[in-house]
């Protein structure tokens, strides 16, 4: 193979040897000078030769190879004379848009995309009218190719988009054979992100001394896009996720998760505190995909929730924020689910929400993009308020620039107001209410209240290390209510349940000689719970109160009731629940958690 290196950009699409007609219509959507990909790829197509294409996503592909197409197409001849393979539906439907987009001077002009999931009848009707380019997934291509549907006698030019996706897919065979039934004559443009074995085989066999273009980058991921990370366990995501959308501002969304069942969930979370979402995934039916994208499109719909494959390839201009709900396990992931925004020169943002544990997935991501991901400030509920306010604020007056065509409503609010004695101010104010709805404001402010007890001590002390203080307390832990006066027995002067908490009563205390950490310790390891999440403790004579999150499953609260510490069973139960019986003697054996050494007054435990 030879290799091109990457020539210096050109000014212009004229100096590429475009045709003027597809120069003006390039003007036309604002596309100023091609890109690096653009720039080294379309001279050799347009000379008719091979090319091998490395980029990564994002770059101006689809341009690169649509351009030289256009230029060649014979508009004449009603039949199949390039075709575009795509490893998903959804980029097959992005790139025929662009075909048809940068076709919009040339008459007659007519481009189909074709893919699974779809019925036959449509793609047979429009492979019947003629066609000039075809845009199929591998799999329903290699159908209407057997079925006798689809021929390529005439096709002069083959592109594999995304090659690299399409093998991880398992479209080898389909690659292989779709390529031996095109004519020998045809060129091929294979472009991928990465040049595994399996692509570079593909090449070796298919391409004939195919220019050899590889677009170098500083970063492996837009530097238009701003990556933050906010550290958060599953038990608080879905809180997170509430406040960001109330008070970060944003067009269009992408939440990222990695089932297809937990889309739906989300979608269905979001829908009920009031937000625009809808989930995407690879098990609904192609239609409603396709209604779906076309919502957030003209902006009907302001937040998706999406796997990676069904993500694959969407290109929505209003997308300018994507959070990473589940953090993926790999970094390729990451850089096409952060592609979806910041393209085309626009900036975006990008989240990933990090679980303690997984903090050396967000390590190997920064090295692998070479750009570091900032710890984000989770927005403040004044924050959110401020936002809503913000909000509430244009809807009133946009109502008021809007005449309500003849519709005034002032009379009757004059009315109402002279005739039960109050003021047009007491009317406005009720209608507001009205409008704004307390009652779901109150539900999203109870559904977020939990994650500031997650945030309240702040980023330094989520990453500081639990350590033992000369006192005998671990950093970090919550503080012990007060050592002198202590709380009496019956708990009176004790703080109020914060919301999205429970309080607790452990059946250990100071006479115990319980000190704070030993707690956070033994129930942040039984209960696999980041100590960030355990609230106030407040320790009495014999027995201890203690807040954790609200919906502990059943069985986390069962294995927490039977842990050990100082040599004592918790018998953790609700603090406002009777207590239980008495467990059978039995000697007591050295607690589990960290810090809690077995007393010396303790005996081994017996058979």
């Amino acid at each position: 193979m030879s290799a091109a290196s990457t020539p210096a950009v050109p000014s212009s699409f004229a100096e590429l040897g475009l045709p003027p007609t597809l120069v003006a219509v390039l003007a036309a959507v604002g596309y100023e000078a091609p890109s690096p990909i653009q720039a080294a790829t379309i001279p050799p197509l347009m000379e008719g030769r091979d090319v091998l294409g490395m980029a990564q996503t994002g770059t101006g592909k689809t341009a690169a190879f649509a351009l030289p197409v256009l230029a060649r197409v014979n508009l004449g001849l009603a039949a199949p004379q390039a075709l575009v393979l795509t490893p998903t539906r959804e980029l097959a439907i992005q790139v025929a848009e662009a075909f048809q987009r940068y076709a919009a001077t040339l008459p007659g002009f007519r481009v189909l995309p074709i893919y699974g999931g779809q019925h036959y009848q449509p793609q047979l009707s429009g492979l019947r009218r003629g066609v000039h380019v075809v845009v199929g997934t591998p799999g329903r291509v290699r159908d209407h190719l057997t079925r006798g549907t689809l021929k390529l006698d005439q096709i002069t030019t083959v592109v594999l988009d995304e090659a690299d996706e399409m093998l991880k897919m398992g479209f080898a065979d389909e690659v292989d054979f779709i390529l031996q039934q095109a004519p020998k004559t045809r060129q091929v443009a294979l472009f991928s992100a990465t040049m595994p074995t399996a692509v570079r085989r593909i090449a070796q066999t298919h391409l004939r001394d195919p220019a050899e273009i590889t677009i170098a980058s500083k970063t492996r991921t837009a530097a238009d896009v701003k990556q933050r990370y906010w550290l958060v366990s599953g038990a608080h995501k879905m809180e997170a996720v509430t406040r960001i959308l109330e008070a970060e501002p944003f067009d269009a969304m992408i939440v990222f998760s990695r089932t297809k069942a937990m889309t739906t969930e989300l979608a269905e979370k979001l829908q009920a505190r009031g937000f625009s979402a809808a989930a995407l995934n690879g098990d609904m039916p192609q239609n409603e995909r396709e209604r779906t994208v076309a919502r957030l499109k003209d902006g009907s719909l302001d937040i998706i929730v999406a796997t990676d494959v069904a993500a694959r390839g969407l290109d929505v201009e209003r997308i300018s924020h994507v959070l990473n709900y589940d953090i993926p396990t790999d970094s390729e992931s990451y850089i096409h689910r952060i592609g979806r925004t910041g393209r085309a020169g626009r900036s975006g943002e990008a989240i990933v929400f990090v679980a303690p544990r997984e903090r050396g997935l967000l390590r190997v991501i920064e090295r692998a993009t070479r750009q570091p991901i900032t710890e984000m400030r989770l927005p403040t509920l004044q924050d959110v308020y401020a936002r809503r306010e913000a909000r509430f604020r244009d809807q009133v007056l946009e109502a008021v620039a809007d005449d309500g065509h003849g519709n005034d409503p002032r009379p009757l609010l004059e009315s109402i107001a002279a005739d039960n004695n109050l003021s047009i101010l007491d009317v406005a104010a009720a209608l507001a209410r009205l409008v704004r709805g307390p009652a779901a404001s109150a539900e999203v402010d109870r559904a977020q209240a939990s994650v500031t007890q997650a945030s309240a001590r702040g980023p330094a002390a989520r990453e500081r290390p639990r350590r033992e203080r000369p006192d005998g307390e671990s950093a970090g832990a919550a503080p012990v209510t007060a050592a002198a006066p202590r709380p009496d027995r019956a708990g009176k002067g004790t703080s109020p349940v914060p919301p999205g908490m429970v309080r607790y009563r452990v059946e250990v205390g100071y006479e115990h000689q319980l000190r704070p950490g030993q707690l956070v310790g033994a129930i942040a390891n039984e209960a696999d719970l980041d100590s960030q999440y355990i609230g106030r403790i407040d320790i009495f004579d014999d027995y201890t109160h203690i807040d954790l999150p609200e919906g502990m499953p059943p069985a986390t609260s069962r294995i927490l009731a039977k842990a050990w510490v100082c040599g004592r069973q918790l018998r953790l139960r609700p603090a406002d629940a009777p207590a239980p019986a008495a467990p059978s003697p039995r000697a007591p054996r050295p607690p589990r958690a960290p810090g809690g050494s077995k007393p010396k007054s303790a005996g081994p435990r017996k058979s």
